[in-house]
């Protein structure tokens, strides 16, 4: 028997007259404001109306005037070393292959890889680190061009979480909570804000290809899932090879005026089937095939390279037109941000480096590198980077001991939730900045930390979200991207 049908079948008599007495309470609302000339301007705003936008805000959203329309998130899956790239320990060196001290660690929790060694070995980085710009922003030798953009971006070294391991770091990252089930940042700005394009989707989801010496974690789609949200507000990935999105073309003989005709005949069909059920997924059907439609033409306008300028495509690097590249996904995140898409997640994977880390990290950053700064860049150079937010980070750092061997050119780090460095720039923050620190060896905040939910919140505000308003019922909840503690939203990062 059908769910939804045996569902209604064992209704209760109260359950029928609340649920009845809740949409002819609807009905009348509608007939009420189809009669005003107000309520007639939302109507026509609202998804899937004709004329309308096809991604609507809610209605009262932003809270304030946003500083940032848009947001574009590198998420560099598997943890990047912040003692090799960001947080600058030179005393370091005097501690070479020292038990890192007791008093430092302090008991604290280990993961099971580093948990059972005798000895926890101090590991200096083996990377240069010089101060760049008017910032001095002290910035690896692995980061040559990202150190050239220091001055347009703020880096937060006293970031920390609450887990220990990468699937439920990754998903605390990305939807504020260990517990999978929960909405991704991209999902509660694609619900809450919409976008200004009709025809791509609110949020988009790039997962381009790594470096061979990388350690791949897996990476879940709940990253960019919309969780307890319509399912219409899950991020939609577009592949890096072959088609962007399956079956996206009409079959040889097809038109697009047939795909019309059938279209719009499939949804006079889920109409019904709607008012007949009222299940809302089945809105969530209309508005993905008729976005599926637009994106036939709107695609391929998107990912043809040929009007950029010889300059630009130099700038990104020599791997800018190899689809599926970290830098190809980068432009694209342009493109997109210039059509108006509200959300674009780059989801970089290889960072996970427990051991051979020296050679490992610096093929991610020659990967990744020269690609973030030009995006910066190049947002700035069209007068985007006001108004886009752009975020840089993982989901936790990696420990100043090595895990394993420790030699004089190799070692490795593990797992490290206390503290991790991340970047921001663009709408709505204050660029040149250095915020935060950690002790001598880079193992526990001392000054400014950041959990993870304080950094979304300031994400949101940037974005002109309060949020502690910005609420969904769910369970019997007020479900809220940053959780049930309290956040705050960094002001000190603020322009």
């Amino acid at each position: 028997m059908d769910p939804l049908l045996e569902f209604h079948a064992r209704q209760t008599r109260r359950q029928f007259f609340g649920d009845a007495g809740l949409r002819f309470g609807g009905l009348a609302l509608g007939w009420l404001m189809a009669g005003s000339p107000a309520g007639r301007r939302l109507l026509a705003n609202s998804p899937g109306a004709v004329g309308g936008p096809v991604h609507p805000p809610l209605p009262g959203l932003p809270h304030f005037a946003p500083k940032a329309k848009s947001i574009i998130y590198l998420h560099m899956n598997g943890a990047p070393s912040q003692i090799d790239l960001w947080d600058h320990k030179p005393g370091l060196k005097d501690y070479f292959d020292k038990n890192l001290p007791d008093s430092v660690r302090m008991n604290q929790r280990l993961s099971t890889m580093t948990s059972g060694q005798e000895r926890f070995p101090v590991a200096p980085s083996r990377f240069a680190f010089h101060q760049h710009g008017r910032s001095g922003t002290w910035v690896s030798e692995v980061l040559p061009h990202t150190a050239r953009i220091v001055d347009d971006i703020a880096v937060v070294r006293s970031v920390f979480t609450n887990a220990i391991n990468h699937d439920p770091a990754c998903t605390f990252v990305m939807t504020g909570s260990e517990i999978p089930g929960k909405a991704s940042i991209g999902s509660w700005l694609a619900y809450g804000l919409g976008s200004e394009s009709n025809d791509l989707p609110a949020f988009v989801v790039f997962t381009p290809s790594f470096p061979s010496s990388g350690n791949g974690q897996a990476l879940f789609s709940r990253m960019w899932g919309s969780g307890f949200l319509p399912t219409r507000y899950t991020g939609v990935a577009l592949r890096g090879s072959g088609d962007p999105v399956l079956y996206l073309k009409n079959p040889p003989g097809v038109l697009p005026s047939d795909r019309r005709h059938m279209l719009d005949a499939l949804n006079e069909l889920n109409h019904r089937h709607h008012g007949t059920f009222g299940d809302p997924e089945i809105q969530t059907r209309i508005s993905q095939y008729e976005m599926a439609f637009r994106m036939q033409s709107s695609v391929p306008e998107l990912t043809d390279l040929s009007g950029e300028s010889d300059a630009t495509l130099e700038m990104y690097g020599a791997d800018v037109k190899r689809t599926g590249s970290f830098t190809h996904s980068a432009i694209l995140a342009r493109r997109l941000i210039e059509r108006g898409v509200r959300v674009v997640q780059i989801l970089h994977r290889g960072w996970d480096q427990h051991d051979n880390l020296p050679t490992a990290i610096r093929n991610q950053c020659l990967d990744t590198d020269q690609a973030c700064a030009a995006l910066v860049t190049d947002l700035k150079q069209r007068g985007l980077l006001d108004s886009t937010l752009v975020v840089w980070g993982g989901e936790f750092g990696r420990t100043v001991y090595s895990q394993g061997k420790l030699t004089a050119e190799t070692y490795g780090r593990d797992h490290h939730p206390r503290n991790f460095s991340m970047w921001l720039a663009g709408g709505g923050i204050r660029p040149g900045t250095v915020y935060g620190q950690t002790d001598d060896f880079s193992y526990n905040i001392v000054e400014n930390p950041v959990n993870v939910n304080d950094l979304n919140a300031t994400l949101l505000h940037c974005l002109g979200i309060d949020h502690r308003r910005f609420i969904f019922k769910n369970q019997g909840l007020d479900q809220r991207l940053t959780g049930v503690e309290d956040a705050q939203v960094v002001r000190d990062l603020l322009a």
